[in-house]
């Protein structure tokens, strides 16, 4: 077990280098030049078929295996390594098919919600671009009624059983024939508690376009897309994955983030310091691995801690704990000298979920139901 677990931790710092060093802070196309990595692809080049396989699980784990594997894929071609660019044509060819047709299943579905009246906004999934995560994730202002009425009769999609989590999140789940993936839907609210109004409603007010597969697909704004992340890894899931790291610094890249907005944003949602302390974590890891960003000195100040960092332990970048908490009272704290009733109500149901997972999930080995 104990090999296992550094052997993972190896293939971990290993697809942090390719993300942080195969591609040019501009460009979405590895390097040509990927002498910089020769060490760290020569590793790859000697893995037997079974340690590649248990290498790819991770990435796929981490929602990087496209852009990892062209990395290694151009380097392989290069070094004449045949049987490595074997392996890596094959995987990038069924990820491939597999992500185009779940592209073309969410363009059916975001089709289907807007001709309903249905105003959405594809939340969290195409951030990953070129590669896709294990689920289609959506927002909508829609009624909960007519969604429902969407997917299970226009789609024919199976509703999924409802957890206590989901049903205070304002969450749905959906399993659409001919789609492996599931189909997951924000109703009206975001945050684990579904205590999130107003940052929700921007995520339509100042939604974006985003191309895929020559699709046009409706996204949040930049400022957005931080916010929802950092709900997500801040104030849910406490870990991180190698593609949070990976898509906020490919977004830092483009110069398009607005940082006073995004603070003005986040201070409505009482969430600013999970923000901060967000970026200064990714920020700290891409740097660890060879990239480069910096963060506006505001930003850092205003994060829990500027050294900020996570730890890779059960497959996952898991977040200090400590700072966690903290942030779950900031939040609270806001939401009380604003008037939020809406937070004041649902956010103290969070520690008691928290904890029945936990048990539940000592008990019996998942936290499904409850989380």
């Amino acid at each position: 077990m104990k090999n296992s677990s550094a052997s993972s931790a190896r293939d971990m710092q290993l697809l942090s280098k390719l993300m942080f060093q195969g591609y040019a802070a501009d460009s979405p196309t590895p390097k040509d030049n990927l002498g910089g990595l020769r060490t760290e692809l020569d590793e790859i080049f000697q893995m037997s078929e079974e340690h590649f396989g248990k290498f790819l699980k991770l990435a796929d784990t981490h929602h990087v295996t496209m852009r990892a594997l062209q990395v290694v894929e151009k380097a392989a071609a290069q070094q004449q390594q045949a049987q490595m660019q074997q392996w890596c044509e094959q995987a990038l060819t069924s990820e491939n098919a597999r992500i185009t047709n779940a592209v073309e299943w969410l363009r059916v579905i975001v089709s289907a919600l807007q001709d309903s009246g249905c105003q959405v906004s594809v939340i969290k999934s195409l951030d990953h671009w070129p590669d896709l995560g294990s689920d289609l994730d959506l927002y909508t202002s829609g009624a909960p009624e007519r969604v429902s009425q969407v997917m299970q009769q226009k789609l024919k999609a199976e509703m999924e059983a409802r957890s206590w989590g989901d049903k205070l999140a304002g969450k749905w789940n959906f399993q659409v024939p001919g789609l492996s993936e599931l189909v997951e839907i924000h109703v009206r609210y975001l945050g684990q508690t579904g205590e999130q109004k107003l940052l929700a409603e921007r995520v339509i007010e100042r939604h974006v376009t985003k191309q895929v597969n020559g699709i046009d697909f409706p996204v949040p704004a930049p400022e957005e897309r931080i916010m929802i992340s950092t709900l997500q890894r801040m104030y849910r899931h406490f870990y991180f994955r190698l593609c949070d790291m990976a898509d906020v610094a490919a977004l830092l890249g483009t110069g398009t983030l607005n940082f006073q907005e995004l603070r003005r944003g986040a201070e409505l949602g009482g969430i600013w310091p999970g923000v901060a302390s967000f970026l200064v974590i990714v920020s700290n890891y891409v740097n660890s691995f060879g990239g480069s960003l910096s963060l506006p000195q505001e930003v850092i100040e205003e994060a829990r801690a500027a050294d900020l960092q996570v730890q890779f332990r059960g497959n996952f970048l898991r977040v200090p704990m400590k700072p966690a908490a903290g942030l779950y009272g900031s939040q609270l704290f806001s939401a009380g000298k604003h008037g939020d009733l809406r937070a004041i109500s649902r956010l103290p149901l969070l520690p008691p979920l928290a904890v029945s997972a936990l048990v539940a999930f000592r008990l019996t080995g998942s936290d499904k139901g409850v989380w």
